[in-house]
Order: structure tokens, then sequence, then C-alpha cells
């Protein structure tokens, strides 16, 4: 590594095997800190009997998977003390608890998270039984055209029977695929070499390798509110703390983001500045050169989420954020895409761009959970990236349609709602104008219509329920019947939202 540039490490051996009286971490990385659980609990003051409210929101968080199984809940009398609340009600609240089967206690190792038998957790059975009977507008993603899946299969069935014959373990990707990648950048203006590139299952899984080689249990690291739930939930599961700056309609405040990472140094700043999920922001190209300043001088690293910045439906896309750099900064920005958002999903295809050297230390981690990509996907997405010229103008314009029949359906069906269209990506942010996201949500559910409120996108629970993130990836007559159901929900009455029918798994 270049001198002045944050090294990469492995592990956090020092301080894994501290628990302290939060949770963060012990011996198993297994612990539901304290504050953690009392944040996603309601306030048991004023409600009787409190320990059986307490019972039922835990075992709702455990169905919807915002509690993992196999966790060992806080000791008592320190979540006592954070709900504010006797320690009897919490005795009584596990006791309860295990009594319905999601919770077990071992002996001299306190109280654990289970499932009771026959039970699945609800944010997958939710997803199962709306997937085939609800439209679906909490995943912005759009899909393939089926005779572009045809052909291209056909074209690679020979290269594929190339492979046939060998291991088929690729840790770093098929050197074809990396090749075109690399080419993918330096066309922009980011020059780039093949070596430079680890292809992964999605920038999922890219920024997750990422967070385990760069960080460990504690660290902060600097995020966006709001931003992607799910890259939140990765740095929570890692026990990061993390440093929220504002991400408003307008755009950043970046003299916020310089102030965030000069005082609190983080280990790394997560961003998206190519049409922000979820707000369609377009980060300017001044600060841009701000934020990689105000990094090298922290020492932070930049991970870059770019997944969306081929989506420019209304200004042209730019050079990579890490093209900003000054000479010799550029090897502390780690820049991750994928094709999800541009072709599908489904192709499970995503890379990062950074040094040769950190490159060889991902790949190295990568195969201790993951050996490699698939042949076949990998085929698959040189080909479709080889005819990109050809299908992502067709893909914009599709989508500049979608979000036309979306914004006049809002307007004609709720105009009371606000939102500013964004200049590139796949979704509006909407502001419904008082906080009531989440229970329309639930209430749009039983009209057919699976959509995720603006709080799955705060940092903290609470933020952005009077906000929804509508995708325009849907053909146009489904948007506009998804409008015309959720305006019959708001008209049909809102009650309180259902703490254990709600999913939890947007994209």
């Amino acid at each position: 590594m270049a001198d002045g540039q944050p090294s990469p490490r492995v592990g956090s051996a020092d301080r894994a095997g501290q628990a302290d009286r939060t949770g963060r971490a012990d011996r198993t990385g297994r612990t539901l800190g304290s504050r953690q659980l009392a944040a996603l609990l309601p306030d048991p003051a004023g409600v009787r009997p409190a320990y059986r409210h307490l019972a039922q929101s835990i075992s709702a968080l455990i169905l919807d998977g915002r509690i993992a199984l196999h966790v060992r809940l806080p000791a008592e009398r320190e979540l006592a003390t954070a709900l504010r609340t006797s320690r009897a009600t919490v005795t009584a609240c596990y006791d309860l608890l295990r009594e319905s089967g999601y919770a077990h206690s071992r002996q001299g190792s306190g109280t654990w998270t289970a499932l009771p038998e026959g039970r699945t957790p609800t944010g997958v059975t939710r997803l199962l039984a709306t997937e085939d009977t609800a439209i679906d507008l909490a995943r912005a993603a759009p899909g393939l055209p089926r005779q572009t899946l045809v052909d291209a299969l056909g074209q690679i069935a020979p290269q594929l029977a190339e492979h046939a014959d060998t291991p088929g373990y690729h840790p770093y990707g098929l050197d074809g695929l990396r090749a075109a990648v690399a080419d993918r950048f330096t066309r922009r203006g980011l020059a780039t070499v093949p070596e430079q590139i680890l292809l992964t299952s999605g920038a999922q899984h890219a920024l997750t390798l990422v967070l385990g080689l760069l960080c460990g249990p504690g660290d902060r690291v600097l995020v966006e509110n709001p931003s992607y739930p799910n890259a939140l939930d990765a740095m929570r599961r890692a026990r990061l703390r993390t440093v929220s700056v504002p991400v408003t309609d307008t755009g950043w405040d970046i003299a916020t983001t310089e102030s965030a990472l000069r005082q609190a140094v983080p280990r790394l700043a997560y961003l998206i500045p190519d049409f922000h999920n979820p707000t369609g922001c377009l980060m300017p190209e001044d600060e841009r050169a701000r934020v990689l300043r105000a990094a090298q001088r922290s020492g932070s690293w930049l991970v870059i989420d770019e997944t969306l910045a081929d989506l420019a439906l209304d200004v042209p896309g730019g050079p990579p954020f890490a093209a900003h750099a000054a000479p010799g900064a550029g090897g502390q920005v780690i820049t991750i895409g994928s094709m999800s958002k541009t072709h599908w999903g489904g192709l499970r295809i995503g890379w990062l761009r950074a040094s040769g050297q950190l490159v060889t230390e991902l790949a190295a981690q990568r195969v201790a959970t993951d050996m490699g990509g698939a042949v076949l996907d990998q085929l698959l997405a040189l080909a479709l990236l080889e005819r990109a010229d050809d299908l992502l103008p067709r893909r914009i314009g599709q989508l500049r349609g979608q979000r036309a029949a979306l914004t006049a359906a809002l307007a004609e069906h709720l105009p009371q709602w606000s939102w500013r269209p964004p200049p590139g990506g796949l979704s509006l942010w909407v502001d419904l104008g008082e906080p009531v996201a989440l229970a329309l949500a639930d209430r749009a559910l039983d009209y057919g219509v699976w959509i995720e409120g603006g709080a799955h996108f705060g940092t903290d629970p609470g933020l952005f329920d009077q906000r929804l993130r509508i995708p325009y990836t849907a053909p146009a007559d489904t948007l506009r019947e998804a409008v015309r159901r959720m305006a019959a929900a708001l008209a049909d009455g809102l009650p309180a939202p259902s703490a254990g029918r709600r999913p939890h798994w947007v994209a």
C-alpha cells in the first residue's frame, strides 16, 4: 500500500473476546446489546401487562427477521435499565418467551432467541406469500427481457462447454469478465486493469467482504441517512457503530460530511453518490472532490456504491468517484457495483474495484465462505455487458416511460403527496405529508401492494415514516394499478401498524 493509506486488517482479535455491557461483541459475536434491543422495542410504560407486551414485541421482531435466531438476549438487569422498567417485568417477559418457544436458556450462559416448532420467520413467509399475489414495490429491480436472456444463453453455450473439464473455481472471477469490467471503468475516465477487479455475488456481497476485512466490532462507519437498508443491516450485523450524515431532497450537506469525517475519524465511509438510494440525488463533481480530500485527511476508506451510476435518465453520467482523487489518494477508494439494477438481479453478478493488493486480500477472505461465482452466470454477464451499448439505452427509455406513468398516477390519485423527480435511478422518494408510511404499507398489503415505508431506510428507529420509496421498475399499467390501490387503502383509514406481519426485505 502507498504511504498514508489506511491499512486493511483481517480481524480484531484484540477486541473480539471482550464483551462490554451493551453487548456489542462477545466471544461468539452473537450477543444482542441492551441498548440495541431497547431501541427496537416500544416503551413499556403505561402498557398493562408490560411483560406480555414486551414479549409479543420481541417475538414479532424474531419472526420479522430483525432479531436473528440463536442470539443471546441482554441480561435481565441490563435490559430493565435500558427500558427504564423493573427487573421483574423483564424476568416475566423472558419467562413468557421461553414458554412460547421464542427463547431458551443455557445453564450459565443466559437466554437465547429461538423459533417455535413449525414457525417460519415472517419476512420469509410474507416474501413467498406475496411474490405471486401482490404488486411488488418493495424491490427496485427490473426484470430481464426474455428474448435477451434466451439469445445470450444460446451465445454462451459453446463457451460454457469449454469450462466443463476445468475445476470451475475462480475466486477472483473469470478473466474475461474482469477485463470487461475494468474496461468499463477505463472508458468512463478511470484507468483500470483487470487485477484491480474482484467479481462478487452482487454489490451486497462486495460490501460484506470489505466490512469483514477492513473493520472490526465497534469501529465507526460513516453512512448517509437515509441509505440502502441491506447495507445498514450488514453494518449492524458486523457490530459497527454508524455515524450518519443527512441526505435531503436537495442533496448532501458536504460541510457536515467533512465535519463528521474530521471529528469521528471513521474506519470507512459508505456513500451512494450516483442517484442515491432512496432519494435519487446526484452528488455534484466539486462535492465529490471535497469528500475525497476530507477522507484522505482523516485516513478513512471510502466505499462508493455505483450500483445505479449507469441509470442516468435526465443527466449524462459522469466519471467514477475515484477519478476525482488527487494523485496517490485513489488507493483508499473502493468502488462497488453490480448488474442487478441495470440488467437483472437474478444474475447475482457484482464487482469491486480497488488496489491490486487489496483485491488479493479480499479474494483470500472470500474463499472462506464462497469459493467463487458460478461460471454460467459470469459468462452470461459478459455476453450482456458486450451488448450494453444496445441494451442500456433501451432500459433507460423504458424507465423514463415508467417514471412518467408513476408520477402521472400519483398526481391523479394522491395529489396531496409530493416528490422531486430524480435525475436517474429507479425510484421516487415520496413525502406523504404525515407520518403514516408504516401504517399505509401494512394496509396496502391487504389491497395487494407490497411496499416498504421510509423508516426502513433510516439509520435510527422512527425516522422517515412520512416517506415512501416507490420504484418505477414495473410496467406502466402495473404502476397505475398499484397507485390506485394505495389510494384506496389510504381512503379506507389506517389502523396502528402491526409489528408482526410486516415484511422487512427490500432491494
